[in-house]
């Protein structure tokens, strides 16, 4: 598979996770608003998420693909999955007692997670209660994970990207049975996120038995490839999960807020997470094995081929995403989510968390290219170095802004951030002689940038004029002008893009069809 295919499939199937989830998330925000309850759930899902992303999709993700990799490069594939089954024993000894013990001891979390809930017993309680629902997801989801790893290595990428589905159509039916069942809505939610990882375990453990992987429980021992992976996986629990470090600082000085501003931040970065996961993820996911390949081959011109492409593509892509959520949020969260208790005082709130957030777009995109090209070098030191300076960074710009400017001060302080994250990776690059671009970049990017400065406008125009139906009494009519905002915007990006010479044609071609490979070699968009 091409490497902007690779790229096309996963961000293709993770909109598709993302479109679920915002169909989620406008239940619940109908259903449980921006008030206690809806701020206890959000707490007791950013938990397990926090680990999971840390951990699981983080740390664990760019330790193992490369070392896996590595292992099918050199050892063949016998190989690679019997390293995949010790990591997977040692995986299991290691999360199932730290989930016990996770939800034996959650009203201690719960504190250092939201202090602010300790003045609202009764929203502290209920946060409490919800977590030890969710907790268990942790390890459910690690799993797939690891699975999701090994088909990734080998170049399956569909699998993997598709099993969040699962997550968004799971919370959906508990939100929607909930009510007829008797339950109450926010705790049966919270008990439908654990039950969604055994539905996502199922779904992967079936994909790789379709690829020939059939991986099976050893009794954990701590070889030598373990070892290795376990080396890796220390440092890069941070350096991968930096935006995740920012987002829990975030959580828990928004508790410290009058309360829905945990609420606010929590549907801003929904929004927000929308080009990340589409762009960031799909990029990242499909560049670390391509990368660990060359590396361990001592290929340093494809290396350097495949960076230049992935930052291409995230500027291409995460720029005007950015512009559109920042110019155009207000009317993407009323449509979105304004109706049911969720009202118009909410819907500015958030617009402007995400206003706030999407600063940091086009970086958290470009961070995880860069990222990839340590951790494919088996390097976790660096990355991890760097985010302790920005998370420092963060927090300390998150404390001086919320005097101000609330819970938007939070928001902004994470997108401002996430420059410096990418100032500091380019520099330790620079350092080593790996920040080595072609000249393809280097001439489109500033092409890219120009395109989506002119999208900015015409998303500013088409707002204006379109603005009576986007605040129309019906749903479908407002539905629909957003549709029509958004494809607008779209469009003048193509056009301007492609006219400027930032991108052409046959970028959108290669992600959808197989090019020749080059001297029978690996194919390249």
């Amino acid at each position: 598979m091409s490497f902007a295919r690779a790229i096309a499939t996963v961000g293709g199937l993770t909109l598709l996770s993302r479109l679920a989830g915002f169909a989620r998330d406008i239940l619940t925000a109908s259903v449980l608003g921006a008030g206690p309850v809806a701020d206890a759930f959000f707490v007791a899902l950013k938990l397990p998420n926090l680990f999971r992303r840390l951990f699981a999709e983080g740390a664990f993700g760019v330790a193992f693909v490369p070392l896996f990799a590595a292992e099918l490069q050199t050892r063949g594939r016998t190989a690679a999955i019997r390293f995949a089954e010790e990591a997977l024993a040692m995986l299991m000894a290691v999360l199932l007692p730290f989930t016990l013990a996770a939800v034996t001891v959650m009203p201690w979390l719960m504190h250092g997670l939201a202090p602010g809930f300790a003045d609202e017993p009764a929203k502290f309680a209920l946060a409490v209660d919800m977590a030890r629902l969710t907790f268990p997801y942790l390890a459910l989801i690690s799993l797939v994970a690891l699975l999701g790893g090994v088909l990734n290595a080998l170049d399956r990428f569909g699998p993997f990207a598709a099993a969040p589905i699962a997550f968004n159509l799971t919370l959906v039916a508990a939100l929607l049975t909930a009510p007829r069942l008797g339950f109450e809505p926010g705790i049966a939610m919270a008990a439908a996120v654990t039950l969604s990882g055994a539905v996502q375990v199922g779904w992967m453990a079936w994909a790789c038995r379709g690829a020939g992987v059939a991986l099976r429980l050893r009794a954990p021992r701590m070889t030598g490839g373990v070892r290795r992976l376990f080396r890796l996986v220390g440092p890069g629990a941070l350096g991968a999960g930096v935006m995740q470090v920012n987002l829990f600082l975030n959580i828990v000085l928004a508790s410290l807020l009058p309360s829905g501003a945990v609420s606010f931040l929590y549907y801003a970065d929904r929004l927000n997470q929308m080009p990340l996961g589409v762009i960031g993820i799909a990029i990242g996911t499909a560049l670390l094995p391509v990368l660990a390949r060359h590396a361990a081959a001592g290929d340093e011109r494809m290396v350097r081929h495949y960076l230049s492409r992935a930052l291409e593509f995230s500027l291409l892509l995460g720029l005007p995403a950015a512009v559109a959520l920042g110019l155009a949020g207000r009317p993407i969260v009323a449509v979105l989510f304004e109706r049911g208790a969720f009202g118009p005082q909410e819907a500015h709130a958030t617009a402007m968390a995400l206003a706030a957030y999407a600063v940091g777009i086009p970086a958290y995109v470009i961070v995880k290219s860069l990222n990839a090209a340590f951790f494919a070098r088996h390097d976790t030191v660096t990355p991890v170095r760097v985010a302790i300076i920005v998370t420092a960074a963060t927090a300390a710009l998150a404390l001086a802004l919320m005097p101000w400017l609330g819970h938007v001060g939070i928001a902004l302080s994470t997108g401002l951030t996430a420059w410096l994250d990418v100032a500091l990776l380019v520099a330790a690059m620079r350092r080593r002689g790996m920040f080595d671009l072609d000249e393809r970049l280097t001439r489109r990017a500033p092409r890219i940038a120009a395109a989506a400065v002119g999208m900015g406008a015409a998303l500013l125009l088409g707002d204006a004029l379109l603005a009576p139906w986007l605040a129309a009494p019906t749903t479908a009519v407002r539905f629909a002008a957003l549709a029509l905002l958004v494809a607008s915007g779209a469009a003048a990006f193509g056009a301007l893009a492609v006219t400027l010479g930032g991108a052409s044609p046959d970028d959108l071609k290669a992600m959808l069809t197989r090019p020749p490979s080059p001297a029978g070699g690996e194919s390249v968009p």
